[in-house]
């Protein structure tokens, strides 16, 4: 068994098919074991044997349409693969909080940017810091007036198959798999 973490896209806790308890039910019906969700916003931890994580995400997307009647864009990751982040400083010595926000943005299919990295947009107050071809490393001066959307500059760039996180929670989860 391995561990594993699904990351939902647009999941709104206030939608009671969207909660935590229906989102673990689902993933247990499907067989996964150990299922533990992370704050209200799409983050479920769970072990399963060996499966290809392409039919992971696809079975839980059709779960989630199925069972719960919502489209979800699902991102699977290993625990491992999820400390590796950690490993990589992504951030060097930044902090998240008010003035600097900290984003991971995980992407369902190999990306190559266009552009050299660190890369900020014009006009907007945030710096992608670099990636791995599965994740974007982004942080956003939050002290400029009118700072971006950055998440619509992502979609703009990415396309709508990603979903993002803040470098604490990506931590909270990181706490999960253990």
């Amino acid at each position: 068994m391995t561990r594993h973490v699904a990351l939902l896209r647009g999941i709104g806790p206030s939608d009671p098919n969207m909660r935590n308890d229906r989102l673990r039910a689902v993933c247990e019906d499907l067989g996964l074991d150990n299922v533990v969700t992370v704050q209200s916003s799409g983050n479920i931890v769970f072990d399963v044997g060996d499966s290809e994580r392409a039919d992971l995400e696809g079975q839980l997307e059709a779960a989630w349409r199925e069972s719960l009647g919502f489209e979800s864009t699902t991102i699977v990751r290993t625990c491992d693969e999820l400390a590796a982040l950690t490993d990589l400083a992504p951030f060097g010595d930044r902090q998240h909080g008010r003035e600097s926000y900290l984003l991971v943005t995980f992407v369902k299919n190999h990306i190559e940017p266009t552009f050299s990295m660190p890369h900020t947009p014009a006009g907007t107050a945030c710096t992608m810091l670099g990636g791995t071809g599965r994740e974007l490393f982004t942080v956003t001066d939050a002290t400029k007036a009118g700072s971006p959307n950055t998440m619509s500059w992502l979609e703009g760039e990415f396309g709508k198959a990603i979903t993002s996180r803040t470098w604490l929670t990506v931590q909270r989860i990181l706490g999960r798999c253990r």
